[in-house]
């Protein structure tokens, strides 16, 4: 069964189990849903038992490959700590986007399959407010703006590339990413769970 992680594999598990999701990751981008698990099993070197063993569908193998790739390439997009709080937000949704951005078939097979779920990152998402609330508190964003806020810039931002490319893309993220500027009237207020809507009465108390 799939568990989303090589921890705890011996050595030789753990490099067929890397290797798989690095061949499955390539294949999904190059021919989509479509590419059969005894395709990625010869790119990856290793036989189709082996995948079979680690995988029981593909459902299983495409939420183990968004968690590979995510954690490579997501999770690591989070930049933090530099002089100017502005730049390291600016930086971290464009590397993000990025990030999505180079895994555009991957992104929709997940989408299709809900087998990710963004909100359950606990760590990643307290990265994303460690960032906002250091521009936060340097006065360079909107005070109301939530780690929601950040997810769904990046959303709208990725439709956009899809629609009309790369360019476009980069237009339209310069746009949302002005309209974090504290400038304007208030946001309306984001229906939410609890853990937002919290966030917003500690910000809203500064």
């Amino acid at each position: 069964m799939a568990t989303g992680s090589n921890r705890g594999l011996r050595s030789d598990a753990s490099r067929n189990y890397s290797r798989i999701l690095d061949a499955a990751a390539q294949a999904f981008e190059q021919k989509g849903r479509t590419v059969s698990l005894d395709e990625i099993a010869t790119r990856a070197g290793v036989g189709v038992a082996t995948l079979y063993r680690r995988f029981r569908t593909r459902e299983e193998l495409i939420a183990a490959v968004a968690e590979h790739v995510f954690a490579a390439d997501v999770a690591t997009a989070v930049i933090e700590g530099g002089a100017d709080p502005w730049t390291d937000l600016v930086a971290t949704l464009s590397a993000t986007v990025d990030a999505f951005a180079a895994h555009p078939v991957l992104v929709g097979l997940v989408r299709e399959s809900a087998v990710f779920d963004l909100s359950a990152k606990s760590e990643y998402l307290a990265a994303i407010d460690r960032v906002l609330d250091r521009a936060r508190d340097a006065g360079v964003i909107r005070p109301e703006l939530t780690v929601e806020d950040v997810n769904a810039i990046v959303v709208m931002t990725l439709t956009m590339l899809r629609r009309g490319g790369s360019e476009n893309g980069r237009r339209y993220l310069a746009l949302l990413v002005d309209g974090m500027r504290p400038i304007g009237h208030r946001l309306p207020e984001l229906k939410s769970p609890g853990k937002v809507r919290k966030r917003r009465k500690r910000c809203d108390s500064r």
